[in-house]
């Protein structure tokens, strides 16, 4: 979309002046906690971009609020690499540089925001490196340090950590299957037939390349076969932020031109877990 359909859609440009009024209407005020999720271009034509968009959220925290992004890594090694033939495998395993925190990519399907809030001064990135987050404000080192290895999305994952903050969610212009803490929820939820990976990823310890295995919920094809429930053609995801949504929780109003919802993190996990224990155990 061009700068005039942009200024178009947003009634004008959307300033950082513009962003705070929003969002404070939106409910986000000093000292939060928030992970958030963006279309960039649902906002209309925002002047600067990324970076307006990330001082206006830290203007609207403060000193004492945390900025949260999901950033996994755009280049790893995919879980099957481990079926390729030998010769392939050899390669990949002899050559595959090593997750690094401060350099690795966030994957680019999450948009630009992750990555622009990973390369901030001062932001923390978490050491795992399939399922790494970022964060940058008071609370970062408490919300990213030492992620566990194995169930990153379960206790004592980032997102558990918000949680227990009493963090909120924020959805910017996206769609609801983009809410990444519902993951955390399928790793608490006690239902019949989820789905876990075995995978292998190289890592740095003590500055050396070091392949390590890991071992999680299915976060990329669903940790539940959703499709009984909810049909082929619809995303899990959309239909539980819909129905928390139906239901009274969270806030929605507009930021800039882009439809957005501000939900508590604790409650939206409840509601995540009791809906996945209620549907697939019938």
């Amino acid at each position: 979309m061009d700068e005039l359909a942009l200024l178009k859609l947003s009634n004008g440009p959307v300033t950082r002046t513009r962003l705070v009024r929003d969002l404070s209407a939106l409910g986000l005020g000093p000292g939060d906690s928030v992970m958030f999720h963006t279309r960039l271009s649902a906002l209309g034509y925002v002047t600067g971009g990324s970076q307006t968009l990330i001082d206006a959220l830290r203007e609207v925290v403060g000193d004492q609020g945390t900025l949260m992004v999901t950033c996994g890594w755009n280049d790893a090694p995919p879980y099957e690499w481990t079926t390729w033939p030998p010769d392939w495998q050899e390669a990949v395993r002899a050559e595959h540089p090593a997750f690094d925190p401060e350099r690795a990519e966030c994957d680019h399907s999450f948009g630009r925001l992750p990555e622009a809030l990973r390369r901030q001064p001062g932001a923390v990135r978490s050491r795992h490196p399939d399922a790494s987050f970022a964060a940058l404000g008071a609370a970062a080192h408490r919300l990213m340090d030492d992620h566990p290895w194995d169930d990153p999305h379960g206790p004592d994952s980032p997102l558990a950590r918000l949680v227990a903050l009493g963090g909120k969610v924020l959805v910017l212009g996206a769609g609801l299957d983009s809410l990444t803490v519902l993951h955390h929820a399928e790793a608490l939820a006690d239902a019949p037939g989820k789905r876990f990976v075995d995978y292998e990823q190289p890592i740095l310890v003590d500055g050396r390349r070091e392949w390590r295995r890991f071992h999680d919920i299915d976060s990329a094809e669903g940790a539940f076969d959703y499709t009984p429930v909810v049909g082929p053609e619809r995303d899990a995801f959309e239909v539980i932020g819909q129905e928390f949504v139906a239901s009274g929780g969270g806030v929605r109003g507009l930021v800039g031109a882009a439809e957005s919802h501000l939900f508590d993190a604790r409650e939206l996990t409840a509601f995540g877990v009791a809906w996945m224990e209620d549907k697939l155990r019938r």
